[in-house]
């Protein structure tokens, strides 16, 4: 009987887990702890969703995919995992910036005015 991997089986998806749960700080250790839960409990964040529910210049959080259905009207941080591309291309219209959550870890280490969307 062999020993079955459980969680994420991409490498890097496993190491930035890794990375965010050894950081002992409250906001990383929710994404580290969002990630590494089963794929169909992923988030799956709309522009239109994003758009409602944030405000102008802040910096977002999502553990998990955002999608481009809708429009932004102001400009956001947004540090995901994975994004489609009419998302990248939507959001790069609307002035917002899109980063990697290991950007965003090395930016802000202690997780300030960090925002977890889910």
């Amino acid at each position: 009987m062999s020993h079955k991997i459980t969680g994420p089986s991409n490498y890097y998806i496993r190491k930035l887990i890794r990375d965010l749960w050894k950081t002992k700080i409250k906001i990383w250790k929710t994404v580290s702890t969002k990630l590494s839960g089963p794929r169909r409990n992923k988030v799956k964040a709309n522009l239109y969703r994003i758009n409602k529910k944030t405000s102008k210049n802040e910096v977002i959080v999502i553990p998990g995919k955002v999608l481009g259905m809708g429009e932004l009207d102001h400009a956001l941080t947004i540090a995901c995992l994975e994004y489609s591309k009419s998302a990248k291309k939507k959001i790069e219209s609307s002035g917002s910036k899109l980063i990697t959550i290991e950007e965003l870890l090395e930016q802000n280490p202690k997780g300030s005015g960090v925002k977890v969307f889910y």
